[in-house]
């Protein structure tokens, strides 16, 4: 495991205001790790975060038109370029204003930047074209992104839950092929953060499994901050459930579909036999092992829990992730 240099906490505010830094952090969720909870607390400690130094863009504002042209809209490609370009004009703006603010960390939180959920169900794989989508976003924030904060969760329960979600929104039921095709696939959490460090080579990224850090959201803004004592107000309201096994029979019903297809009984559906289970939990297993073990030099992972340690971000040597010149070997590996 490499070793991580401490950084102060509150990133030294009153230097970093005098010569108007500011650090950029991109949280991308995933979907179904709590990103709803996380983006709440953000939106309801607003004035308090203002008062640290701390802004966030969460989705109440990179849905309403912000980010709107960073990602191609497939029914009109043609005029993708000029939207792009609008894109990046625009945040350039909110930018420039943030800076002359005094915001010395700028939060943007929205999981859809990686893809929306439904893609992921109907490839029935895991965001195959984030690394597309976040050399645009890099692109459209000028390089300025600094950090990128993504979490993981155990393949089992994640799919789960997006399985849920989905049915729970009047998709439609997965059929046993399709749950097979989703434990036999090659691409897992590694394959993801792999292609995010390509499109990023110059961010650092943290990745925070879900099972340590979902229900703590104070938590992660911490170690994408460096906040020492960030607000505990709205920390613990949990939202965007999955819906249970009462409710989808319910919402199959609804829909004049069979409730019997779901199985009996009353909280979360598992969708997976044991066997497909466990070989999820394997996969899962061997993400962790890849990132525990350096995640050649991609990204780190975060698993601290103490409170000692809040407010101290892992800084690696000039913001880069392993060897300065395997990030550009990585970065070429791409198009050979």
């Amino acid at each position: 495991m490499r070793a991580h240099t401490r950084i102060p906490s509150q990133f030294a505010l009153c230097d970093r205001k005098a010569d108007k830094a500011m650090d950029v952090t991109l949280h991308l969720g995933a979907h179904r790790t709590a990103s709803t909870v996380f983006q709440h607390y953000l939106r309801e400690n607003t004035d308090e975060l203002a008062q640290t130094g701390v802004e966030a863009w969460e989705p109440s504002r990179t849905r309403d038109g912000l980010l709107s042209g960073v990602v191609p809209i497939t029914s009109a490609p043609k005029s993708t370029p000029d939207q792009l370009s609008a894109a990046k004009s625009r945040i350039a703006l909110h930018l420039r204003r943030a800076k002359s603010s005094g915001v010395s960390h700028l939060v943007v939180s929205d999981e859809n930047m990686i893809g929306a959920p439904r893609r992921n169900v109907r490839d029935l794989s895991l965001y195959r074209s984030i690394g597309d989508r976040l050399e645009r976003y890099s692109e459209a924030f000028d390089q300025q992104i600094t950090r990128v904060a993504i979490s993981i969760r155990a393949q089992d329960s994640y799919w789960s839950s997006i399985l849920a979600y989905s049915v729970g929104r009047g998709h439609r039921l997965p059929q046993q092929r399709d749950l097979q095709e989703i434990v036999t696939s090659q691409r897992g959490w590694q394959d993801v953060i792999t292609d995010l460090s390509h499109a990023v080579p110059f961010a650092q990224i943290l990745v925070l499994p879900y099972e340590i850090h979902g229900g703590f959201p104070e938590r992660k803004l911490s170690l994408m901050t460096g906040l020492a004592n960030p607000p505990l107000r709205h920390a613990r309201e949990w939202l965007n459930r999955a819906p249970s096994l009462p409710e989808l029979r319910k919402s199959l019903q609804d829909r004049g579909l069979d409730p019997s297809r779901l199985p009996d009984g009353e909280g979360r559906w598992q969708p997976f036999d044991h066997k497909q289970t466990a070989a999820l939990r394997e996969a899962y297993a061997d993400d962790l092992y890849w990132l525990r073990a350096g995640a050649d030099g991609a990204a780190t992972l975060i698993e601290e829990t103490q409170p000692e340690k809040m407010g101290q971000i892992p800084h690696l040597v000039s913001m880069t992730r392993g060897q300065p010149n395997g990030i550009e070997e990585r970065r070429l590996a791409r198009y050979r």
